[in-house]
Protein backbone atom coordinates (compact mmCIF):
# COMPACT_ATOMS: atom_id res chain seq x y z
CA UNK A 1 0.00 0.00 0.00
CA UNK A 2 1.32 3.32 -0.97
CA UNK A 3 2.25 6.03 2.14
CA UNK A 4 0.17 9.12 2.46
CA UNK A 5 2.04 12.25 1.72
CA UNK A 6 1.54 16.01 2.86
CA UNK A 7 2.47 19.13 0.69
CA UNK A 8 5.11 19.30 3.32
CA UNK A 9 6.75 16.49 1.15
CA UNK A 10 6.47 17.84 -2.05
CA UNK A 11 8.66 20.74 -0.67
CA UNK A 12 11.05 18.38 0.21
CA UNK A 13 11.42 16.17 -2.60
CA UNK A 14 11.35 19.79 -4.91
CA UNK A 15 14.28 20.85 -2.54
CA UNK A 16 16.24 17.01 -2.75
CA UNK A 17 15.54 16.12 1.20
CA UNK A 18 13.17 13.66 0.85
CA UNK A 19 14.62 10.55 2.32
CA UNK A 20 15.80 8.17 -0.59
CA UNK A 21 14.02 5.65 0.51
CA UNK A 22 10.72 6.75 0.41
CA UNK A 23 11.31 8.44 -3.31
CA UNK A 24 9.32 5.30 -4.79
CA UNK A 25 6.09 5.51 -2.80
CA UNK A 26 6.52 8.87 -3.69
CA UNK A 27 6.99 9.01 -7.06
CA UNK A 28 3.80 6.36 -6.88
CA UNK A 29 1.42 8.81 -4.93
CA UNK A 30 2.02 11.52 -7.59
CA UNK A 31 0.93 9.03 -9.65
CA UNK A 32 -2.26 8.12 -8.22
CA UNK A 33 -2.66 12.16 -6.99
CA UNK A 34 -3.22 13.88 -10.32
CA UNK A 35 -4.10 16.88 -8.21
CA UNK A 36 -1.18 16.97 -5.77
CA UNK A 37 0.98 16.26 -9.31
CA UNK A 38 -0.15 19.32 -11.06
CA UNK A 39 0.18 21.34 -7.31
CA UNK A 40 3.52 20.43 -7.37
CA UNK A 41 4.18 21.13 -10.85
CA UNK A 42 2.95 24.70 -9.94
CA UNK A 43 5.52 24.94 -6.72
CA UNK A 44 8.58 23.90 -9.19
CA UNK A 45 7.27 26.63 -11.69
CA UNK A 46 6.90 29.15 -8.89
CA UNK A 47 10.30 28.83 -7.60
CA UNK A 48 11.87 28.68 -11.34
CA UNK A 49 9.92 31.98 -11.43
CA UNK A 50 11.66 33.37 -8.61
CA UNK A 51 14.97 31.97 -9.31
CA UNK A 52 14.83 34.01 -12.32
CA UNK A 53 13.36 37.51 -10.81
CA UNK A 54 15.69 37.35 -7.93
CA UNK A 55 18.39 35.19 -8.50
CA UNK A 56 20.90 37.97 -9.41
CA UNK A 57 19.59 40.84 -6.92
CA UNK A 58 20.05 37.65 -4.00
CA UNK A 59 23.75 38.18 -4.42
CA UNK A 60 24.12 42.12 -4.80
CA UNK A 61 24.84 43.37 -0.75
CA UNK A 62 22.70 45.03 1.27
CA UNK A 63 22.73 48.74 1.49
CA UNK A 64 24.09 50.19 4.50
CA UNK A 65 21.07 52.71 4.60
CA UNK A 66 18.52 49.36 4.79
CA UNK A 67 21.16 47.38 7.10
CA UNK A 68 20.81 50.43 9.21
CA UNK A 69 17.15 50.59 8.78
CA UNK A 70 16.54 47.20 10.30
CA UNK A 71 18.96 46.56 12.71
CA UNK A 72 19.37 50.41 13.79
CA UNK A 73 22.11 50.94 16.70
CA UNK A 74 21.47 47.88 18.50
CA UNK A 75 19.48 49.49 21.39
CA UNK A 76 15.60 49.52 22.15
CA UNK A 77 15.29 45.71 21.46
CA UNK A 78 11.65 45.62 22.44
CA UNK A 79 10.59 49.34 20.74
CA UNK A 80 7.88 50.13 18.99
CA UNK A 81 9.66 49.32 15.85
CA UNK A 82 10.98 45.75 16.54
CA UNK A 83 7.83 44.79 15.00
CA UNK A 84 8.47 46.55 11.57
CA UNK A 85 12.47 45.80 11.89
CA UNK A 86 10.94 41.96 11.89
CA UNK A 87 8.85 42.03 8.93
CA UNK A 88 11.64 43.24 6.95
CA UNK A 89 13.81 40.87 8.09
CA UNK A 90 11.83 38.13 7.36
CA UNK A 91 11.57 39.66 3.22
CA UNK A 92 15.11 39.52 3.56
CA UNK A 93 15.51 35.97 4.50
CA UNK A 94 12.61 35.58 1.79
CA UNK A 95 15.58 37.18 -0.70
CA UNK A 96 18.16 34.98 0.63
CA UNK A 97 16.35 32.25 0.48
CA UNK A 98 15.79 32.42 -3.26
CA UNK A 99 19.38 33.32 -3.55
CA UNK A 100 20.00 29.95 -2.02
CA UNK A 101 18.06 27.98 -4.53
CA UNK A 102 19.83 30.03 -7.43
CA UNK A 103 23.15 28.91 -6.03
CA UNK A 104 21.90 25.17 -5.82
CA UNK A 105 21.33 25.62 -9.34
CA UNK A 106 24.17 27.40 -10.04
CA UNK A 107 26.25 24.30 -8.41
CA UNK A 108 25.21 21.18 -8.45
CA UNK A 109 22.04 19.10 -9.42
CA UNK A 110 18.60 19.55 -8.25
CA UNK A 111 16.50 16.40 -7.61
CA UNK A 112 13.13 16.77 -8.59
CA UNK A 113 11.45 13.75 -7.57
CA UNK A 114 8.65 12.28 -9.87
CA UNK A 115 8.91 15.65 -11.86
CA UNK A 116 10.84 15.05 -14.27
CA UNK A 117 10.88 17.26 -18.12
CA UNK A 118 9.84 14.45 -20.44
CA UNK A 119 12.80 14.57 -21.99
CA UNK A 120 14.76 12.94 -18.99
CA UNK A 121 12.46 9.78 -19.52
CA UNK A 122 12.98 9.74 -22.86
CA UNK A 123 16.83 10.07 -23.12
CA UNK A 124 16.79 6.98 -19.97
CA UNK A 125 14.22 5.06 -21.67
CA UNK A 126 16.33 5.12 -25.30
CA UNK A 127 19.57 4.52 -23.26
CA UNK A 128 18.40 1.63 -21.92
CA UNK A 129 17.18 0.41 -25.25
CA UNK A 130 20.50 1.17 -27.41
CA UNK A 131 23.09 0.52 -24.89
CA UNK A 132 22.40 -2.83 -24.42
CA UNK A 133 22.65 -3.43 -28.11
CA UNK A 134 25.87 -5.69 -29.38
CA UNK A 135 25.97 -4.87 -33.13
CA UNK A 136 23.49 -2.23 -33.66
CA UNK A 137 24.25 0.26 -30.80
CA UNK A 138 24.29 2.99 -33.27
CA UNK A 139 22.81 4.39 -37.01
CA UNK A 140 26.24 5.69 -38.20
CA UNK A 141 29.43 5.11 -36.55
CA UNK A 142 32.07 7.65 -35.20
CA UNK A 143 34.16 7.50 -38.46
CA UNK A 144 31.53 9.05 -40.18
CA UNK A 145 31.62 11.87 -37.53
CA UNK A 146 30.88 15.37 -39.47
CA UNK A 147 28.25 13.41 -41.68
CA UNK A 148 26.59 12.17 -38.09
CA UNK A 149 26.92 15.90 -36.69
CA UNK A 150 25.59 17.42 -39.75
CA UNK A 151 22.52 14.97 -40.36
CA UNK A 152 21.58 15.26 -36.75
CA UNK A 153 21.47 18.95 -36.81
CA UNK A 154 19.49 19.35 -39.58
CA UNK A 155 16.64 16.88 -38.58
CA UNK A 156 16.60 18.28 -34.92
CA UNK A 157 16.86 21.64 -35.73
CA UNK A 158 19.68 23.37 -34.85
CA UNK A 159 23.31 23.24 -34.72
CA UNK A 160 25.06 20.46 -32.53
CA UNK A 161 28.19 18.69 -31.43
CA UNK A 162 29.44 15.56 -30.59
CA UNK A 163 31.45 16.66 -27.69
CA UNK A 164 34.73 15.22 -26.89
CA UNK A 165 34.36 13.44 -23.40
CA UNK A 166 38.06 11.72 -24.06
CA UNK A 167 39.09 13.88 -20.67
CA UNK A 168 36.30 11.89 -18.80
CA UNK A 169 37.28 8.71 -20.43
CA UNK A 170 34.74 8.23 -22.46
CA UNK A 171 34.96 7.92 -26.40
CA UNK A 172 32.41 8.68 -29.23
CA UNK A 173 30.74 5.14 -30.85
CA UNK A 174 28.23 7.08 -32.99
CA UNK A 175 24.62 8.07 -33.34
CA UNK A 176 21.32 7.65 -34.29
CA UNK A 177 17.75 9.36 -34.95
CA UNK A 178 14.95 8.45 -32.19
CA UNK A 179 11.50 9.39 -32.35
CA UNK A 180 10.33 12.10 -29.20
CA UNK A 181 6.98 12.58 -29.33
CA UNK A 182 5.95 14.49 -31.98
CA UNK A 183 9.21 15.49 -33.03
CA UNK A 184 13.07 13.84 -33.60
CA UNK A 185 15.77 14.02 -31.29
CA UNK A 186 19.54 12.88 -31.68
CA UNK A 187 21.30 10.63 -29.22
CA UNK A 188 24.60 10.46 -29.39
CA UNK A 189 26.38 7.33 -27.97
CA UNK A 190 29.36 7.22 -25.49
CA UNK A 191 31.98 4.08 -24.10
CA UNK A 192 34.66 3.71 -22.16
CA UNK A 193 37.60 1.34 -21.85
CA UNK A 194 35.37 -0.50 -19.44
CA UNK A 195 32.54 -0.85 -22.13
CA UNK A 196 30.21 1.20 -20.06
CA UNK A 197 28.06 3.49 -21.74
CA UNK A 198 26.57 6.87 -21.61
CA UNK A 199 24.81 8.86 -24.19
CA UNK A 200 23.66 12.43 -25.25
CA UNK A 201 20.16 13.18 -26.31
CA UNK A 202 18.69 16.04 -27.73
CA UNK A 203 15.71 17.49 -28.89
CA UNK A 204 13.13 20.48 -28.77
CA UNK A 205 11.83 21.20 -25.38
CA UNK A 206 7.55 21.89 -25.21
CA UNK A 207 8.41 25.06 -23.07
CA UNK A 208 10.78 28.22 -23.05
CA UNK A 209 11.92 27.86 -19.82
CA UNK A 210 15.70 27.24 -18.86
CA UNK A 211 16.66 25.17 -15.88
CA UNK A 212 20.31 24.12 -14.33
CA UNK A 213 21.57 21.03 -13.88
CA UNK A 214 18.59 18.51 -12.82
CA UNK A 215 19.23 14.90 -11.57
CA UNK A 216 16.34 12.11 -13.07
CA UNK A 217 17.07 8.34 -11.08
CA UNK A 218 15.11 5.71 -12.43
CA UNK A 219 15.69 2.17 -11.26
CA UNK A 220 19.09 1.41 -12.88
CA UNK A 221 20.12 4.26 -14.61
CA UNK A 222 19.48 8.29 -14.33
CA UNK A 223 20.33 11.46 -16.46
CA UNK A 224 21.44 15.01 -15.79
CA UNK A 225 19.58 17.08 -18.23
CA UNK A 226 18.79 20.68 -18.94
CA UNK A 227 16.67 23.03 -20.98
CA UNK A 228 18.10 25.90 -22.91
CA UNK A 229 16.89 27.70 -25.99
CA UNK A 230 13.75 25.64 -26.87
CA UNK A 231 15.67 22.37 -26.58
CA UNK A 232 16.21 19.75 -24.16
CA UNK A 233 19.84 18.00 -23.81
CA UNK A 234 20.23 14.94 -21.36
CA UNK A 235 23.37 12.55 -20.64
CA UNK A 236 21.93 9.35 -19.47
CA UNK A 237 23.45 6.27 -18.63
CA UNK A 238 23.87 3.82 -15.51
CA UNK A 239 27.34 4.70 -14.31
CA UNK A 240 27.92 6.32 -10.71
CA UNK A 241 26.56 10.07 -10.35
CA UNK A 242 29.70 11.59 -9.72
CA UNK A 243 30.94 10.52 -13.84
CA UNK A 244 27.80 11.50 -14.74
CA UNK A 245 27.74 15.26 -13.23
CA UNK A 246 31.52 15.65 -14.66
CA UNK A 247 30.43 14.34 -18.13
CA UNK A 248 26.77 16.73 -18.13
CA UNK A 249 29.22 19.92 -17.16
CA UNK A 250 31.97 18.46 -20.06
CA UNK A 251 29.30 18.46 -22.45
CA UNK A 252 27.11 21.71 -21.60
CA UNK A 253 29.99 23.59 -22.06
CA UNK A 254 30.95 22.11 -25.86
CA UNK A 255 27.06 22.54 -26.33
CA UNK A 256 26.36 25.88 -25.14
CA UNK A 257 28.11 28.04 -28.44
CA UNK A 258 25.59 25.48 -30.59
CA UNK A 259 22.76 25.86 -28.57
CA UNK A 260 22.86 29.92 -28.82
CA UNK A 261 23.74 29.45 -32.68
CA UNK A 262 20.31 27.44 -33.32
Amino acid sequence: MTSEFTERDIHLALDGELPAERLRDFDAWLGANPDMKTKAARFDADRQRLQTALGAVAYEPVPAKLTQAILGDGSDLFGMRNWWRGAVAAGLLVAAAAGGYALGIAGGPSRIAGLPDPVAERAVTAHRIYSAEKLHVVEVGADQKDHLVGWLSKRVGTALTAPDLAPEGFSLVGGRLLPSGEKVAAQFMYQDYSGNRISLYVTQSAGTNETGFRLFENADARAFYWLDGGFGYAIAGAVPEATMEAVARAAYRQLLPSAAKG
